[in-house]
């Protein structure tokens, strides 16, 4: 009962995130264009922190070394299935839509996806551990802010008004919750399967980081700017890993 309280305590907050799109009204799309840089630097960091500190080593505890590593290549191989058919149906639909009209339900429909995933991995990672599970959702929310940003300019773009957008934004956060029954279902049946679950989370975090995050570093960016975005990196693993430390006392 109580990593069922933690978790649903864990997912609301990071479905308030998705409120984020408030801040619009204090700072202009430009701001927050030329700060994003940074704030995906951050989060690459905590979620490659994520992993490999405290997903990985409770995966190998849990599984063994051998199943950890497949599961974890399963998880990233998943990823990029589901990413790569977004990605198909949202450019197969240029040629009977207007692409402007149609962006941001296909935003929408992505982060459906992204947010039920998110849901599931909490929700396995407080099964495991409260302090693992606090260590998750720091860095899922560092991970959220610049995602639920960059969407909600998405969808003032493709011609949503700033309530709309926020609520819409909102009503996707939900999928969180449905996160969360799936993997307490999936428990219910069967305890053991959470030893699969957190390793293919561990996958994960590691290409979102990895595969989504990092590359959208590698723009023209200078030297003065790359040793900012390592440092930040560098800062988002310094974080989880003192939030482990916090949790674990």
């Amino acid at each position: 009962m109580g990593a069922l309280i933690y978790t649903l305590l864990a997912v609301t907050a990071v479905s308030l995130i998705s409120l984020i799109g408030i801040l619009s009204l204090f700072f202009t799309q430009r701001f927050v264009k030329n700060i994003s840089h940074y704030l995906i630097a951050l989060s690459a960091g905590a979620l490659l922190g994520a992993a490999f500190l405290d997903l990985l080593p409770e995966s190998v505890e849990g599984a063994g070394l051998e199943l950890s590593m497949i599961y974890i290549l399963g998880g990233i191989l998943v990823f990029f299935f589901i990413e790569k058919i977004l990605a198909w149906h949202h450019c197969h639909h240029d040629e009977h839509y207007n692409h402007h009209k149609v962006l941001p339900y296909m935003i929408l429909y992505g982060d459906i996806i992204h947010t039920f995933i998110d849901g599931v991995i909490i929700a396995t990672a407080f099964l495991v551990d409260t302090a693992l599970g606090v260590v998750t959702t720091i860095a899922i929310i560092m991970h959220e802010v610049p995602h639920e940003i960059s969407d909600f300019f998405v969808l003032i773009y493709g011609g949503f008004s700033r309530a709309k957008a926020l609520f819409y934004n909102f009503l996707v956060a939900m999928t969180h919750f449905v996160g969360v029954a799936a993997v307490y279902l999936v428990y219910s049946q069967s305890q053991n399967s959470i030893v699969y679950l957190l390793p293919i989370a561990t996958g994960a975090f590691l290409y979102v980081a990895m595969a989504d995050l990092m590359p959208e570093l590698h723009g023209k960016a200078n030297l003065k700017q790359t040793v900012v975005q390592l440092a930040l990196m560098i800062f988002g693993v310094l974080i989880v890993n003192y939030a482990a430390g916090l949790a674990h006392i």
